[in-house]
């Protein structure tokens, strides 16, 4: 992980601690453009090209269209950002995600570029001229770039645009890592959105009901409630009892998640819950089981509760300073030993304008990596601890944290029916 970023101050993400703050948005844009100009200069980065999606809506302002997930290859939104001007965006909506919508106020007309998909040598080099002439048509020292098309990695080095091409992620992870009080609230907004939404589906899980119908219902009631767009394919997994109806894996062990189809629930079936959409661009994680038709037995009960102790354990050592290796033993600690998490996921993970991006904690980069990572204040994670038994199915649910100046404050306020 990237040298420690400098925290968000304390006072903000106190204010974003209240349930009433609504994000500045426009506030929100400038700040994490002084964060990112801010994290080049610390890694000796001239200007940026960010062709991730992410990257591109945290340094430019953009909203991308998550209605179809290919529109993004096809129609890519790239920022280009100079070290101390504002960034130039090549889209193909430049209005945003709502045709009604301008686009960021603080980024200019001739900020804005039609979009260039460089997946050929023709568009590549189109893109290399278009940047050429926005950098002012000067070879700049270092040029940061998140990732590249093959044509785009063969034409940068000799196009003159930079005397060294270098990798952005240094940049780009240290601003984003830590979430400002705008941020913060957009997060909150977007898991409230869901946790409502999640409220009317429920009642829906019963025997007879279609994976289908539940994606249905709960698409159609977050865009009631006001999400942009739903980031994350509806998963409703009927979690296998036995080691020998898994899946097969690479691995050995259990998968998660695996697809939603048209498959009825029956009764009995223990149901694992994962959805996330996104409010102003920023995204929220929902998970719970669910059990159809029935309450749930005694075994299932103490699944819960064991999670619930891993849970409470985690967030008792959540604070500025503990590193993911810390939280890691404490979840093993509390499950006597064990690893109560997803070997090929991780314990937790950090939550933003991606589902999943920086902290990683307990993923299969190995304990290293967890040693070297370190909470910060305004940092948010998502918990995912999971508890299976073979014969007996398991228990898996989410909770979104925010890291604040003494500990850390949840973000997911719904419920854990029908175990409470």
């Amino acid at each position: 992980m990237p040298s420690a970023p400098t925290a968000f101050p304390s006072d903000a993400i106190a204010r974003a601690a209240r349930a009433e703050l609504a994000p500045d948005l426009a506030r929100m844009r400038r700040e994490r453009r002084a964060r990112l100009q801010a994290e080049m200069a610390h890694a000796g980065l001239d200007a940026l090209l960010l062709l991730g999606r992410a990257n591109a809506v945290y340094a430019a302002g953009v909203a991308v269209d998550g209605a179809d997930a290919s529109f993004g290859h096809h129609f890519p939104a790239i920022a280009v950002v100079p070290a101390a001007s504002l960034p130039h965006l090549f889209t193909a909506t430049p209005h945003g995600a709502a045709p009604a919508t301008p686009p960021p106020p603080d980024l200019p007309p001739d900020h804005v570029h039609r979009a260039i998909a460089p997946e050929s040598e023709g568009a590549a080099r189109a893109l290399v001229d278009r940047i050429r002439e926005v950098l002012g048509g000067t070879t700049v020292a270092r040029l940061g770039v998140d990732q590249l098309t093959m044509p785009l990695h063969a034409l940068l080095p000799g196009s003159g645009l930079a005397r060294e091409i270098a990798d952005a992620t240094p940049a780009t992870v240290a601003a984003r890592v830590i979430k400002t009080a705008d941020e913060v609230a957009c997060l909150r907004r977007a898991q409230a959105t869901n946790d409502r939404a999640m409220e009317d589906v429920l009642p829906l899980a019963r025997p007879g009901a279609s994976q289908s119908a539940l994606s249905a219902r709960f698409l159609s009631r977050v865009v009631e409630l006001g999400a942009d767009a739903s980031l994350v394919d509806p998963i409703w997994d009927v979690v296998p009892r036995f080691s020998r109806e898994r899946a097969p894996t690479a691995f050995g062990r259990l998968f998660f998640p695996r697809p939603s189809a048209a498959r009825r629930l029956a009764e009995g079936d223990v149901v694992w819950v994962d959805t996330g959409i996104a409010c102003d661009g920023y995204v929220s994680d929902f998970g719970r089981t669910w059990v159809v038709g029935r309450a749930p037995s005694a075994r299932e009960r103490d699944q819960w509760r064991r999670w619930c102790a891993v849970r409470d354990a985690v967030i008792a050592a959540t604070r500025p300073g503990a590193t993911a290796a810390g939280l890691t033993r404490a979840a093993r600690a509390a499950d006597g030993g064990g690893t109560p998490w997803l070997e090929h996921l991780y314990l937790a993970h950090g939550i933003g304008l991606d589902s999943a991006e920086m902290p990683l904690v307990g993923s299969d980069l190995g304990e290293s990596f967890d040693e070297a990572v370190v909470l910060a204040e305004g940092m948010t994670i998502v918990l995912e601890p999971v508890i299976w038994d073979d014969g007996h199915a398991g228990h898996r649910a989410e909770e979104m944290l925010v890291v604040t100046r003494d500990g850390c404050e949840q973000l997911t306020h719904h419920g854990y029916a029908p175990f409470e």
